[in-house]
């Protein structure tokens, strides 16, 4: 995507030229978010009060007046709203880029949650290495929305929940919202589980009694995400190696055969011909394309305090497209490092593993050291934990976006957990031996859920009134988009007038 983005920089000023436009009028800046404007050679730090523009949905001149309302909430994530330091225009390209390091990583925690965990786990030990494919597939498709994502927030000031609010009609946002909140329930209800399976293989701790464990990190949140951005991040990003550093030795001590991974990568027919690997690699699709990931990334994206014009949008489209696809790398290497373990130490054995705490007692004596399986288990709390901390997070700009409930932070925070902690709770006790399929249900439910929310993030980003002629989807990647649209929509129908696919 970073390449995507380096393609429609070298386009944006010929398109506005034929819209008629001067390239440095920003087609935002009488609707920023903090109510503010830019002056175009200024750095993040430089802008200039313009209060009398009266904030969102102005009629800026540029064409870029294509959203019906303006949300009462003028930023987004408040508190950390442009408080990263942005580099002016004379720093050095690496300077700008480690500005936006880790929030890509932030976003990364959506893809190798333990949601993938389950379904990488089963793919693996049930058809070996044929589906890396789906996985590399997957993750080209998340580089693409989260792409698209990242340059809503930048260009138009709004992350995706507040865009719904401003251009949807009030019962369709209503009823995305009611979709989306069920879909960080289920993406919370995911991490808890995870994370409480975890806890439950590396201590004995009951999983009911881990579901509550596990949800105290809504405390870190409140700590870490007032004007401290940066180490939320951080966190994250220490996590994230953790979890890759674990996986990378155990996959080691497997010893999985090179020439087969390799042949992984190239697509097989057998992944649509055989229903029961079809029905995996949906449910890998599902697992790594998260609809909460999309709404965080149009929020964070806005942290920084690039100027707030259309050359210091364009700056940090680039910068942040950059981030965001090397983060997705790395998740996606981390996705494949789980799907080859399963296929090295399950497949040629026990080819039927899809329970994660199966795996766990499987796995020491099929790579003949019992520190794989603590690693694997550790590895699973610390993917379950961050993604926990991100769903908090997705859920506050929900709420906040759509429908403008104003509560205090720690309030919201904590009805945002107890959504997801209470059924969590229930179903664990009642249903304590089936913990790995209700994770796998959950992606099932989060895939679906997906075929919501990507149409107007297509729309929006498509749409020059809203986008403005410097930031607006080329022609190429609408196409593109929309195509990656109708083929994720297809596959939930599939899921859902398949009742076996629930089986994955």
């Amino acid at each position: 995507m970073a390449a995507v983005a380096a393609a429609e920089e070298a386009r944006a000023p010929a398109a506005a030229a034929s819209e008629g436009e001067t390239q440095m009028v920003d087609p935002a800046a009488v609707e920023d978010n903090d109510g503010r404007s830019s002056s175009s050679g200024s750095s993040g730090g430089g802008r200039l009060d313009s209060a009398e523009h009266g904030g969102q949905g102005e009629d800026n001149g540029d064409g870029s007046s294509g959203w019906s309302r303006s949300s009462l909430v003028k930023k987004s994530l408040e508190s950390a709203h442009a408080t990263v330091p942005f580099p002016d225009a004379s720093a050095p390209w690496w300077r700008k880029l480690m500005s936006f390091a880790g929030s890509g990583l932030v976003i990364g925690v959506a893809y190798t949650d333990p949601g993938n965990w389950a379904t990488d786990v089963a793919g693996g030990a049930g058809f070996g290495y044929d589906l890396l494919c789906v996985v590399l597939f997957a993750s080209l498709i998340g580089m693409l929305v989260q792409y698209l994502s990242l340059k809503l927030g930048i260009a138009t000031n709004r992350d995706l929940a507040m865009a719904c609010h401003d251009a949807l009609p009030h019962k369709v946002n209503v009823m995305l919202w009611l979709v989306m909140e069920m879909a960080i329930a289920a993406t919370d209800l995911a991490e808890i589980l995870g994370a409480a399976i975890a806890l439950n293989l590396l201590t004995g701790l009951p999983i009911p009694a881990g579901v509550a464990v596990t949800g105290v990190d809504v405390f870190f949140i409140l700590l870490l995400q007032n004007e401290r951005i940066r180490l939320l991040e951080g966190l994250v990003s220490v996590l994230m190696l953790a979890i890759f550093v674990c996986l990378l030795y155990v996959t080691v001590l497997a010893q999985p055969d090179a020439a087969a991974v390799f042949w992984g990568f190239i697509p097989s027919g057998s992944v649509v011909t055989n229903p029961d690997e079809l029905f995996t690699a949906i449910g890998i699709i599902g697992a790594t394309v998260m609809p909460h990931s999309l709404f965080l990334h149009s929020a964070l994206a806005q942290t920084r305090n690039y100027p707030r014009t259309v050359e210091g949008r364009r700056a940090a489209v680039k910068f942040a497209a950059i981030d965001s696809t090397l983060s997705l790398i790395f998740a996606f290497v981390i996705n494949a490092l789980i799907l080859i373990l399963a296929g090295a130490a399950f497949h040629a054995q026990y080819s039927g593993t899809s329970d994660l705490g199966t795996a766990y007692q499987l796995l020491a004596p099929a790579v003949g050291s019992q520190a794989a399986s603590t690693l694997f288990a550790f590895s699973l709390l610390c993917s379950g934990q961050q993604a926990s901390l991100i769903g908090t997070l997705a859920g506050q700009i929900v709420m906040e976006g759509m429908v403008e409930i104003r509560v205090r932070p720690w309030v919201r925070r904590l009805l945002t957990r107890l959504v997801a902690m209470i059924p969590a709770i229930i179903v664990t006790t009642i249903f304590a031996q089936s913990a790995s399929a209700l994770l796998i249900i959950s992606q099932v439910f989060l895939s679906i859920s997906l075929s919501f929310i990507l149409p107007p993030l297509v729309y929006f980003t498509s749409d020059v009134r809203k986008m403005g002629p410097a930031h607006v989807n080329s022609r190429a990647l609408t196409v593109v988009s929309v195509t990656v649209t109708l083929l994720l929509t297809a596959l939930n129908i599939y899921v859902m007038t398949n009742p076996s696919t629930w089986q994955l």
